[in-house]
């Protein structure tokens, strides 16, 4: 599947900066889920709010504030596309 080129390098910036021991597990989780996402949507492209919402939907509770200070630093508008 197409990535959105600016959301892939968030992507990819976020990923990098994740504890090394959680990177990979993370990046194929995460990258499955926006796939879903983004197919659910009828899109044949992964765009930034499939991102947001896959991450929000993969990371364990106990991880979900460091989750969401990377995606701040990153530029994610998580705040757009986090679950209510």
């Amino acid at each position: 599947m197409n990535w959105e080129k600016n959301t892939q390098e968030k992507f990819k910036l976020m990923i990098s900066k994740m504890p090394i021991f959680h990177r990979r597990m993370a990046e194929r989780a995460a990258s499955i889920a926006a796939e879903e996402l983004a197919k659910s949507r009828g899109s044949e492209e992964i765009q930034e709010q499939d991102v947001v919402m896959a991450f929000f939907q993969q990371t364990p509770k106990p991880f979900v504030s460091l989750m969401v200070n990377l995606m701040k630093e990153v530029g994610f508008d998580y705040e757009k596309y986090q679950p209510k």
